[in-house]
């Protein structure tokens, strides 16, 4: 009688073991990328978030630009009366084409023979012009002395003058004091012409040009203008 052959048990056979390991090799695999994907997604995610973080404060300085643009345009000038900033125009001519002082431009806005405007509106414009009112008394000067032929002391005199000028003090010393003006030539010419249109001696002329009530040259340049009379 013939010997069984005798089976062997199945976890002994090489090809169970193949099998087993390729297996185990997939889920390792698999495993393996498994984890990977969250990490992936991790990263995605972390960027997405950096993305957003950076476009925000773009967009919220991109606003800031809008209200403040939007500040801009809306100037505190926008918010002044019209009759206001007529005033000022007013008030900027008269001090920059006819040389006037401050308060004779104050007191021109509001005449009743002048321009007319309120007085808020004028107040308004002497509040906001800026000017150098020793200049333009240096100018009235110049012109009182190339036109008139006045002295010295008469263009101080109606600078200051509440019927004249209306500078103050310290204006028309400045103006004075920098005048450049050939007084006795002035003197000269005042006194050619009492003789031409009054027909005056040349004593009268001289009491005329020294005279408190009259030109108010020095005694020197009266002097002058008599010696060199024709």
């Amino acid at each position: 009688m013939a010997k069984e052959k005798v089976k062997k048990p199945f976890y002994k056979k090489w090809w169970v073991w193949v099998i087993a390991i390729l297996i185990i090799g997939g889920m390792a695999t698999g495993g393996e990328e498994d984890s990977a994907e969250p990490a992936a997604t991790k990263a995605s995610t972390e960027e997405t978030k950096s993305e957003t973080a950076s476009a925000e404060p773009e967009e919220n300085k991109e606003e800031t630009k809008k209200e403040d643009t939007k500040k801009e345009e809306t100037k505190p000038e926008d918010n002044v009366p019209s009759e206001h900033k007529s005033a000022l125009k007013k008030a900027e001519s008269y001090a920059k084409t006819m040389h006037m002082s401050k308060l004779a431009i104050s007191e021109q806005l509001t005449s009743e023979y002048g321009e007319k405007f309120s007085a808020e509106a004028a107040e308004y414009a002497m509040s906001k012009l800026e000017y150098d009112w020793k200049k333009n008394a240096l100018k009235k000067a110049e012109s009182y002395s190339d036109d008139m032929q006045m002295s010295k002391q008469g263009i101080y005199d109606q600078l200051i003058s509440e019927a004249g000028e209306k500078f103050t003090k310290e204006e028309a010393q400045y103006a004075i004091d920098n005048i450049k003006a050939d007084f006795k030539k002035n003197a000269l010419a005042k006194a050619r012409s009492y003789q031409e249109t009054m027909s005056m001696s040349p004593e009268a002329i001289r009491d005329q040009l020294t005279s408190e009530a009259g030109e108010k040259f020095t005694q020197e340049e009266a002097d002058y203008a008599i010696a060199n009379l024709k």
